[in-house]
């Protein structure tokens, strides 16, 4: 599951995470855009819920500097040790540009070259190097995790998944269809054993269609506009589908780019329907080969009205059956 949960304080989630565990849950993830940091709601987790595996997807690769990345790294490693995974990724203009003030140059070479560093900076040694995108002199590790976390890229297209199958231990995906995980897992190639793919899934468990599908208009113009997920959407094949939406969008019109997005493009990139209902589409991206599917869990009526008893039982069916989902 993707934490924390909107709408809950993070002193209130040790309920959520016991809840979650309770469900068959394996793995908490967390994210990094204006809410929670990536690794607060972890640490709190790490000492809550102590066979929980932890992840963050992802923690920008800008927005903080290689050594302080590391840092924040090796301590959550050195408080869940053996269960947690380190998520990095480029992250977007917006996000590290418009909102951190920080320049958004060299997004390839710059995640490239912190996952070196990462790598050898978090296994003890000491780096002294100049990489392509910044320099680092003499940084080591006081304290480097007796277990150092696997390293997953997030990544879209083809360079940056064969990045991730090259040097990373693992692969995140987001913003994409069941249907769309073997187009996605070809440019991996042949993954080296213990090589993980992590994919988020938008999940908004109502009945109510149409709340489900203008919640899921709503982040589809938000997210799918930003260049780089324009990008891989158009690598997907979905240009015709998805052009009256950019164009609108290009033009000023956001009602009018909300109104062109399809159904049948809401309906594979936003699962909906029961809690069951729901956990048989996340099957389908497993049956697709990825390995952790992670899901984001996004507001419906039916949460907004009944309060934490609603959420509990929501927990407790969307884990049911045995389903091992994260």
């Amino acid at each position: 599951m993707t934490v924390p949960l909107g709408g809950i304080p993070l002193a209130d989630h040790a309920a959520v995470y016991a809840a979650l565990d309770r469900a068959g849950f394996t793995d908490l993830w967390s994210s990094e855009v204006a809410g929670a940091d990536a690794f607060t709601p972890l640490a709190l987790a790490a000492a809550w819920q102590p066979r929980l595996r932890l992840g963050t997807a992802i923690a920008p690769v800008f927005t903080r500097g290689p050594g302080l990345l590391a840092m924040s790294a090796a301590a959550l490693a050195e408080a869940a040790p053996g269960r947690f995974a380190l998520g990095i990724g480029a992250s977007s203009p917006v996000l590290v540009g418009d909102w951190n003030a920080i320049p958004f140059t060299e997004p390839f070479r710059r995640t490239r070259d912190v996952l070196r560093f990462l790598r050898a900076a978090l296994s003890g040694a000491t780096v002294d190097q100049a990489y392509d995108t910044f320099t680092i002199r003499r940084f080591t590790l006081e304290r480097p995790p007796a277990v150092p976390p696997p390293l997953l890229l997030a990544a879209l297209r083809p360079g940056m998944l064969r990045l991730a199958a090259a040097e990373a231990d693992g692969v995140i995906l987001n913003w994409l269809a069941a249907t769309d995980v073997p187009r996605a897992l070809a440019e991996l190639g042949r993954r080296r054993a213990g090589f993980e793919v992590v994919s988020r899934i938008f999940v908004c468990p109502t009945e109510d269609a149409a709340h489900a599908r203008a919640l899921g208009r709503r982040l589809i113009t938000s997210y799918l506009t930003v260049p780089a997920y324009a990008e891989f959407h158009r690598w997907l094949g979905r240009e015709e589908l998805l052009g009256p939406m950019w164009r609108a969008w290009a033009a000023g019109d956001r009602r009018g780019a909300g109104a062109a997005v399809p159904d049948g493009v809401v309906d594979a990139l936003v699962l909906h329907g029961s809690p069951e209902r729901c956990r048989e589409q996340v099957r389908r991206y497993a049956d697709a080969g990825v390995d952790v599917p992670v899901l984001a869990l996004l507001p419906t009526p039916e949460l907004t009205a009944g309060g934490a008893a609603a959420l509990a039982d929501l927990i407790a069916r969307l884990g049911d059956a045995g389903t091992e989902v994260a």
